[in-house]
């Protein structure tokens, strides 16, 4: 499956100001967010469950999809389009297994570990990262930055030709142009939509930033 990973939002409740995490999603899906994903690493199994279907029936009708960050069983509980799994969580061959091949899979790579540990017919995409230092999540790795995000791309380009690739982490209206020119076909963005006081706003600046750097690369080449 194709998936479009141009604005890629995770809502998280510890970036969301209190504020519900279905009217985040719904004002970044207008704002021109591609996939949206639920991202919440102290909630209750219940909890997560709750907030999956509220963001499911937040975005009916936008045609953007809604992944789940880690837990297969609550992407299965809530009707989820698919998750996102990171070097610690299920196999991609077990939540492909339960998750039917219509789901969509996304892969962190953090490194040419990851890399060399994808399977292309298993998942969909794979994000880098972290690219840059961010206060959205503790990650015990050093940020690649914009050349090892480069360098990674063109590797996980190598062994999964057809999956599209995202850069996660410290990205925002500033640097999001030199991301995309670095090579990524979108980026995943938390903190710079989910936090902001006008999500949609801030989805449509980043999209529009997105689009045009990728113009220009197109124009470049």
């Amino acid at each position: 499956m194709r998936v479009d990973l141009s604005l890629y939002v995770l809502v998280d409740p510890a970036q969301s100001r209190g504020r519900p995490l279905g009217e985040i999603a719904a004002a970044a899906a207008r704002g021109g967010a591609t996939l949206i994903q639920l991202r919440d690493k102290t909630g209750t199994t219940r909890e997560l469950v709750d907030a999956a279907r509220a963001i499911k029936s937040a975005l009916s009708g936008s045609g953007v999809p809604l992944l789940i960050n880690d837990r297969v069983d609550v992407a299965l509980a809530a009707d989820a389009d698919g998750v996102h799994l990171g070097r610690e969580d299920m196999e991609p061959r077990a939540a492909r297994a339960l998750l039917g091949a219509q789901a969509i899979i996304g892969i962190t790579v953090r490194g040419e570990g990851d890399i060399a540990a994808l399977v292309p017919e298993v998942s969909d995409y794979v994000c880098i990262g972290g690219v840059f230092a961010t206060s959205s999540k503790n990650n015990p790795d050093a940020p690649v930055g914009v050349e090892g995000f480069a360098r990674l791309a063109r590797l996980s380009r190598a062994k999964a030709p057809a999956q599209p690739v995202g850069a996660i982490a410290g990205i925002n209206e500033r640097n999001a142009a030199e991301v995309i020119g670095a090579g990524a076909d979108g980026i995943a963005i938390v903190s710079a939509v989910t936090s902001a006081a006008d999500p949609e706003g801030a989805a449509r600046r980043l999209r529009g930033i997105v689009d045009a750097a990728r113009a220009g690369r197109g124009r470049a080449a």
